[in-house]
């Protein structure tokens, strides 16, 4: 199950568990689309995965299986992909 992390790992803003706003890559690293598309080129700085839209997790699913409150934030942001 995805952890839907409740921020992005760049620029540390807030992220609601249904945002549409949201990229991944296979280990969950979570950044938005504005610092993927533009800063980091569509690939993780992480582990050089590509970053994809996030799943939403319909509201039923949520009260059930609710997002995490863990927050991962690079330090010092992202630098642009090499």
């Amino acid at each position: 199950m995805l952890e839907l992390r409740p921020s992005y790992e760049c620029c540390d803003t807030d992220l609601p568990p249904q945002s549409a706003d949201a990229r991944i890559c296979s280990f969950e690293c979570t950044f938005c689309a504005a610092c993927a598309d533009t800063v980091l080129l569509g690939k993780c700085p992480n582990c050089g995965g590509e970053l994809v839209a996030r799943p939403r997790r319909p509201a039923a699913s949520l009260a059930k299986h609710p997002a995490s409150t863990r927050r991962i934030v690079k330090p010092g942001g992202c630098a642009k992909a090499a």
